[in-house]
């Protein structure tokens, strides 16, 4: 009987489905932007020589340049128009957030609605451009000073290159930005986040090849690489479990008597997840580390650096005791930094008195508060622990088995939480379309009747 009443529901999802003509729109226009975003990854900047930024790449692919090779998937190595992605966008939203909480006119004009958000927007496009012209500028004039086998990465280095490739780099960003906007507004939702996950699948087959063909020649027993398969699927599914979790707070309503009727008295759960900071405390721990790695590699390639420059990048390389070490301090700060920004507790429990509901037991107010921050200090416990534990279980099998799947869990929780987020969003658009449809039938019986 349960398996019948699956078949049936996924029948009727499937008719639904083919029905949607606007959820099939949505979905080809999604396809037909990700195919434009990775047609530009290919596109090359004037005037560059591709192949030593490829190859300076491949010798400092450990450091905060790879991380953001990863994220463009490969345009950075390929020194294209898209190179420094949709990233500028991503860190000038997390420092306009930051800035909310910090800023009360910021957070005085988050509240006002509408006006408000798309005032805020205005602001973090502007930062957008300021940050992708510094970031823009400093690869123009790292590319002029950059020289490999191949000869130098610039032919023609000077004041021209350096704006052309200025201009090149922030139009680039920010015709990802709109791109993503379009996503959002005509797509299936999640714009910018679907861009990133583009980059990072791209890389997949690459590295998938790379793990066989080191099976192939013997560098990697059929036995691991199984064995490595399966703990990979396991490791999703793990993922899956957790950002699914969350903590159901139960919320109670007061009866309200409005003339000769009685409203309320409904009683419903305010669910906080347990990871609710996302990914923002891999990203800044892994950005913060690889920084001095990097420096460190390029100042030991010029010859000009002091030792002391090289035993700390030896002591920060990845993979190092005290890298994993300081990854998980780092992850654990600012998964709890990064919940307290997102969320207010004394925010939340002066909304639920304004309203009316309580939590039963708790008296409203400061009371409530507390409580929430009690709640939500266990739950960010849990989190911070599930996202240590996945994002070094890659980092110990890169380093010590030599498994070039160079994903580390930052990147895997990226493509399990966009892909249930698009998913529930296509879903949404299928049961929008199902109500459509019966309210078109209703009408169409109330005028037959």
């Amino acid at each position: 009987m349960a398996s019948a009443a699956e078949q049936i529901a996924s029948n009727m999802s499937l008719a639904s489905f083919g029905k949607a003509t606007e959820l099939k729109q949505r979905i080809w226009f999604t396809l037909g932007a990700l195919l434009v975003y990775r047609l530009g990854t290919y596109v090359p900047v004037p005037g560059v020589n591709a192949s030593v930024m490829s190859q300076m790449l491949s010798q400092h692919g450990g450091g905060i340049l790879g991380m953001f090779n990863m994220f463009s998937g490969g345009a950075l190595g390929r020194m294209t128009v898209f190179a420094l992605n949709i990233m500028p966008y991503i860190s000038a939203s997390i420092i306009v957030q930051l800035m909310t909480a910090a800023m009360p006119s910021l957070e005085a004009l988050k509240k006002e609605g509408e006006a408000g958000r798309i005032k805020m927007n205005q602001y973090t496009r502007y930062l957008t451009v300021f940050i992708a012209m510094f970031q823009s500028y400093g690869i123009a004039v790292g590319l002029e000073s950059l020289h490999g086998s191949f000869g130098p990465a610039v032919a023609d280095p000077g004041m021209f290159f350096r704006i052309s490739t200025v201009i090149t780099l922030v139009g680039g960003t920010m015709f990802l930005m709109w791109l993503g906007e379009q996503i959002t507004a005509r797509g299936v939702g999640n714009g910018t986040s679907l861009i990133i996950m583009a980059g990072i699948v791209a890389n997949v087959p690459n590295a998938l090849a790379s793990l066989l063909e080191l099976g192939r020649t013997g560098a990697l027993s059929p036995v691991f690489i199984v064995a490595f398969l399966l703990l990979a699927v396991a490791v999703i599914a793990f993922i899956v479990f957790m950002e699914r979790a969350h903590r159901k707070i139960v919320v109670q309503y007061p009866k309200r008597q409005v003339g000769n009727r009685m409203f309320g008295g409904d009683s419903t759960h305010m669910p906080l997840k347990i990871n609710t900071s996302g990914v923002i405390p891999p990203i800044f721990a892994s950005s913060i580390l690889l920084i001095p790695a990097t420096i460190a590699g390029f100042s030991a390639q010029s010859g000009s650096a002091p030792g002391w420059i090289g035993m700390i990048g030896q002591a920060l390389s990845a993979g190092s005791p005290l890298y994993l070490t300081l990854y998980s301090a780092l992850i654990i700060f600012f998964s709890y930094f990064y919940t307290a920004v997102v969320f207010n507790p004394q925010e939340t429990a002066d909304n639920l008195k304004k309203y009316g509901g309580f939590i039963p037991g708790i008296r409203p107010g400061s009371a409530t508060a507390e409580y929430f921050d009690h709640v939500l200090t266990r739950l960010t416990t849990v989190g911070a622990i599930y996202l240590v534990v996945v994002c070094l279980l890659p980092q110990i099998l890169i380093s010590d088995y030599g498994v070039p799947f160079y994903f580390g869990g930052t990147s895997l929780m990226i493509i399990v939480s966009v892909t249930m987020d698009t998913i529930t969003q296509i879903q949404s658009h299928l049961l929008a379309h199902q109500y459509e449809g019966l309210i078109r039938k209703a009408r169409v019986k109330g005028r037959g009747r």
